[in-house]
């Protein structure tokens, strides 16, 4: 059961920008109007791709996530935002209070957990915490840099990048697909997955969107294109950055 929180039970110094994505109207109505009264700048979503778009038209100091939302989950959601934001701190809410679904909420880089139903006051708190924490500490490494093979590098924040042929620019879709291979190393990414995350379509296009960026990716950093060894793609499945022992 929800209870209105009371305004004045933690105060952040600095007004905050939150992105809330909740599906249930009365949730998000009742989450949205008691952060305002705590001082907070709110903005909502009602679905995943909703979220996505908001997130990527703002800038926010906190994210708090449904986990099952129409469109997009909740899950998909936490990690485009951090493909392009390691820092924010990200709050998950969720009616799935498995220690399964909290374990792959944090595997994802969530900071946070409330089951439901919840307690507004503690929800409050939680928010107000993590906002305190985000603003007092050091915020934690993001992979910014990459270095691989003799000569291949990228940075990421710079959307620069060196390869076979020298040094050359990279859009911003290629940075966040090559940061996205990077970080699931070793590990097949499907077709799906990358067009949720990094482009945040809910229906997806032709494969050869993808194709073609990875493509482009072997003949930037493959001493062959033809042979590659470090971009695969696997047919039907999916793709994979890996590094050739």
């Amino acid at each position: 059961m929800l209870f209105l929180a009371q305004s004045n039970l933690l105060n952040v110094m600095t007004k905050k920008r939150i992105l809330i994505a909740e599906d249930e109207d009365s949730i998000r109505n009742l989450v949205k109007y008691n952060l305002e009264a705590e001082g907070h700048s709110v903005t909502t979503a009602e679905n995943g791709l909703e979220a996505m778009k908001r997130f990527k038209e703002g800038r926010y100091d906190l994210a708090i996530l449904d986990i099952m939302m129409p469109e997009i989950d909740g899950y998909s959601v936490c990690e485009s935002i951090r493909l392009v934001d390691s820092h924010i701190p990200v709050l998950f809410l969720s009616a799935k209070s498995s220690g399964e679904s909290r374990v792959k909420g944090l595997k994802l880089g969530a900071d946070d957990f409330l089951s439901k139903p919840f307690h507004l006051e503690e929800l409050i708190i939680r928010v107000n915490r993590l906002l305190s924490k985000h603003t007092q500490e050091d915020v934690k490494p993001s992979l910014i840099e990459y270095s691989f093979g003799d000569k291949n590098y990228i940075n990421f924040d710079k959307y620069e990048a060196i390869g076979v042929n020298g040094p050359f620019k990279l859009t911003k879709k290629e940075a966040l697909l090559l940061k996205l291979l990077i970080e699931y190393k070793g590990e097949v990414v499907s077709r799906e997955k990358i067009l949720t995350t990094v482009w945040g379509y809910s229906v997806f296009p032709a494969t050869r969107t993808i194709d073609n960026f990875i493509l482009s990716f072997r003949k930037y950093f493959e001493p062959d294109p033809k042979n590659a060894q470090y971009f695969i793609s696997l047919r039907g499945v999916g793709y994979k950055f890996v590094i050739p022992e």
